[in-house]
């Protein structure tokens, strides 16, 4: 069973987020049920390096599925990149990840790549808290 199946397991495994990386100072994230098969994650993972972490998660729990999210990345009130799984299916340079793709520099909003550790069926935030802490803090440990 995926702990996207469950709240209680999702809330716990999110809760445990800032015991297991100290990098994180503090974090926002609630998640919260919308009826009895959907849940929401909102909230923000704050870094040291003025680095927060923006989540956005639509969660249909009986499937253990992430429906669709949002994840951006910033360093002060500037926007460094983001994730999401809107469909380019036009752009055969984001085939191997379809739909899921980073969106950065230097056109921020045009320029997209593929997005390997993304999935619908397990956590995204593991992936993207290695790669804050890899790119933006210089933590190579997991």
């Amino acid at each position: 069973m995926s702990v996207l199946s469950s709240l209680e397991e999702y809330s716990r495994w999110i809760a445990a987020l800032p015991a297991r990386f100290p990098e994180i100072e503090h974090s926002t994230l609630c998640l919260w049920t919308i009826d009895s098969q959907r849940a929401l994650l909102k909230g923000e993972v704050v870094f040291g390096g003025n680095v927060r972490l923006r989540v956005m998660e639509a969660l249909n729990l009986r499937q253990g599925r992430i429906l669709e999210y949002s994840y951006e990345v910033y360093r002060g009130d500037r926007k460094l990149y983001w994730y999401d799984p809107w469909p380019h299916p036009d752009d055969p340079r984001l085939a191997s990840t379809y739909p899921h793709h980073k969106h950065m520099p230097p056109d921020i909003k045009h320029h997209r790549v593929p997005a390997p550790g993304l999935s619908f069926t397990e956590p995204n935030l593991l992936m993207l808290i290695a790669e804050i802490r890899r790119d933006l803090l210089g933590n190579t440990s997991l």
